[in-house]
C-alpha cells in the first residue's frame, strides 16, 4: 500500500488530456482546473462550492515529479468543518490506459503519510512533506485521481493529475 500512499500523499497536499504537461515541464495554473502553484494537480470539476476542503496552493519540488528524487510537496487550503473517523477516498492509478490501482481506502489512515490524522479540524491547513520518490519507476505517462468524501458521502474534494516518468539516460550511450 505504499503506493497508495505515496500518491494521497501527493493527491492530498493536493488531468485534462488538452492540457497534459510533457516530460520535463512545470505546470502552472492557467484555467479553471488547475490548482493553484506549481504542480501537475488538476481538479476535477469546476464546480467545487460544495467541496469541504479550498485548496489555496500546492508546489511539487521538483515539478515535474522525478523517479530516484526526494519530492518535496506544501500545500496550503482551509477546512469548512471539521474530517472525522470513516472518511474515505476513492483512488485510481493508470499507467497509460492500464489501471494499476482502483481502490477505496480509509482517509484518516492514508493521512498519517504526511503527518496528519483525524480528527482534521476546521481551519487554516499548511502541510510541507517529502517522499522519497523509487529509481524503480517504469516510465511513461501516469495518471491518477483521488476523490475524497466524508462518512456520510459529503464530498470533501477531488483531485487528478497526469505525470509523465521519463528514461534515464545511460552514460556510455551518450555519445
Amino acid at each position: 500500500m505504499r503506493l497508495a500512499a505515496t500518491v494521497v500523499a501527493l493527491l492530498w497536499a493536493g488531468v485534462s488530456a488538452r492540457n497534459v504537461p510533457r516530460f520535463g515541464q512545470s505546470v502552472f495554473a492557467d484555467d479553471e482546473l488547475d490548482v493553484p502553484g506549481q504542480s501537475p494537480l488538476k481538479f476535477c470539476e469546476a464546480d467545487r462550492a460544495k467541496d469541504i476542503i479550498t485548496i489555496e496552493e500546492v508546489v511539487l519540488s521538483p515539478n515535474p515529479p522525478q523517479a530516484g528524487s526526494i519530492l518535496t510537496i506544501e500545500a496550503t487550503g482551509f477546512v469548512k468543518e471539521d474530517i472525522t473517523e470513516g472518511a474515505y477516498v476513492k483512488l485510481q492509478v493508470k499507467y497509460g490506459y492500464i489501471k494499476l490501482l482502483d481502490t477505496q481506502a480509509d482517509l484518516c489512515e492514508e493521512i498519517k503519510n504526511v503527518d496528519l490524522e483525524c480528527p482534521i479540524e476546521k481551519g487554516k491547513i499548511s502541510i510541507t512533506k517529502e517522499v522519497e520518490l523509487p529509481k524503480e519507476i517504469p516510465p511513461g505517462k501516469y495518471i491518477v485521481q483521488a476523490d475524497v468524501y466524508t462518512k456520510d458521502d459529503d464530498h470533501i474534494t477531488c483531485l487528478t493529475a497526469t505525470v509523465f516518468f521519463g528514461r534515464k539516460a545511460i552514460p556510455f550511450l551518450d555519445l
